[in-house]
């Protein structure tokens, strides 16, 4: 757990959070500013700043295993594992990550089009 991690604070209770799904290594949770009707964030538990960072080591590629696992289990909770969604992973500043945790964006929930939002 990194102590200025805002994702780390949901994920152990400090900061309130609507969740959508939880298990022993991920959590799934609306995200406060969502883009479209259905916006959910999908965290694993343990902090690892990015992409890069969760798939450098053995341990970490359990956990993203472990991630991956949940995202269709988030998506049939949500309900939009039929009609449709978008994972997005952003990766570093420049690459839109604002908060350096790991996470997807699973949105839906309307026709997102072709475009990435």
């Amino acid at each position: 757990m990194s102590q200025d991690c805002i994702f780390c604070k949901i994920v152990s209770g400090e900061i309130p959070s609507k969740k959508i799904f939880e298990n022993e290594s991920i959590l799934a949770f609306e995200d406060v500013n969502p883009v479209a009707p259905v916006h959910t964030l999908v965290v694993p538990k343990k902090h690892y700043d990015n992409i890069l960072d969760i798939s450098s080591s053995e341990a970490g590629l359990a956990d993203l295993n472990q991630l991956m696992a949940a995202l269709p289990k988030v998506a049939e909770e949500l309900g939009v594992e039929e009609s449709g969604f978008r994972l997005i992973n952003n990766c570093g500043e420049e690459g839109g990550q604002t908060v350096m945790h790991i996470h997807f964006h699973l949105i839906g929930g309307r026709n997102l089009g072709p475009g990435l939002i």
